[in-house]
């Protein structure tokens, strides 16, 4: 029944949108100079995707490494704090070693070390992985703009310069969709993470093991497969993913910038609400970290434009509320059975 609640709802939610859709074409087609009108082709146009797929990226991949650890049954809410210290590694490292490639992996280096401390807090000492995930967003959040403070006397770092964008001939002139084939690396390495966390969870022994230690750690014990070397790799992987989304954050900007919440800004805590609303499938993360990422992008173009006469403040929160709203109405999420639980060989 839930279930078929839940079809209901999305159907709903499909039919809607295209309707919306549909009447804001006809005005652009039929009265562009129009309020509506102008909506439409700030929707319909090439550097509306371009933004949505540039925000997307720190998103989509620190929800995929969300993914990995929760499926494992380790809950990481310290995303943030990985795309904080990645993003001012990552500028350090460029400008130390003059190579923004080399900067990109030194900042997935130290999210994957941020990473391996959560999981020996929480899988060797077994500490609460709530807590040990705050406790990482805290440290990074303190530790980054600090260390901006020693080595460039603020909390903003110098800038390095930006990763060149890969343009396909011909195929990026095409209208609205060119902007896949106009676009920087980062993007292109979003999408080939996605189909491969997909197929590693889906088509893998290794992907198997990950959803069985967070299903049933038991049988997966029971069949001679050590549960915390699962869990310890799946934890690395979601350091792995979420640094090279801080990574590509900081180097697409070419500067790490430490003020209030940091450049960061949350996003690792959209990455969370990102994959549970795709319901813990990496194809379902990107589609809906591409709704939130799209809406924001739209607000950020409305408020340029000047289409809308509202205040800034609230056109800003369409995406948050448009998020919330479609939460609601699709349901809830399962979490895998032994999320956040404890697990020693041989217990009962």
């Amino acid at each position: 029944m839930d279930r078929l609640r839940s079809a209901s709802s999305r159907v709903l939610i499909a039919a809607a949108a295209f309707l919306t859709l549909a009447v804001l074409a006809g005005f652009g087609l039929f009265a562009p100079a129009s309020t509506p009108g102008q909506i439409f082709w700030v929707l319909a146009s090439k550097s509306t995707l371009s933004s949505t797929l540039r925000l997307s990226v720190p998103i989509v991949l620190a929800a995929l490494g969300g993914i990995f650890a929760e499926k494992s049954g380790i809950i990481n809410i310290g995303l943030e704090g990985l795309l904080i210290i990645s993003a001012f590694a990552a500028i350090f490292g460029a400008d130390a070693t003059g190579s923004l490639w080399l900067g990109f992996l030194i900042g997935i280096v130290a999210s994957t070390l941020l990473a391996a401390v959560f999981a020996v807090v929480c899988i060797e000492f077994r500490a609460d992985q709530i807590i040990a995930g705050l406790a990482v967003w805290l440290i990074a959040l303190g530790l980054a703009p600090f260390a901006s403070q020693v080595f460039y006397g603020g909390p903003n770092t110098s800038s390095v310069g930006t990763f060149d964008t890969i343009t396909v001939p011909t195929l990026a002139e095409i209208p609205f969709f060119g902007a896949l084939f106009d676009a920087s690396p980062a993007v292109y390495i979003m999408f080939l993470a996605v189909a491969a966390s997909w197929y590693v969870l889906n088509r893998t022994t290794f992907g198997r093991w990950v959803r069985a230690a967070g299903e049933n750690p038991k049988a997966l014990d029971t069949a001679g497969v050590d549960v915390s070397r699962v869990r310890y790799a799946a934890v690395l992987l979601s350091g792995v993913l979420s640094g090279m989304g801080g990574a590509a954050l900081a180097i697409n900007i070419g500067q790490f910038t430490g003020n209030g919440p940091t450049m960061v800004n949350g996003k690792g805590f959209i990455a969370i609400v990102a994959y549970l609303f795709g319901n813990y499938n990496p194809v379902g993360a990107l589609l809906s970290t591409t709704l939130f990422a799209g809406l924001d992008a739209v607000q950020l173009r409305l408020q340029t434009a000047d289409v809308i006469a509202v205040p800034d403040s609230l056109v800003q929160t369409i995406p948050f509320v448009a998020v919330i709203v479609v939460l609601a109405l699709v349901g809830k999420t399962r979490l895998p059975e032994a999320a956040g639980d404890h697990y020693e060989s041989g217990e009962e």
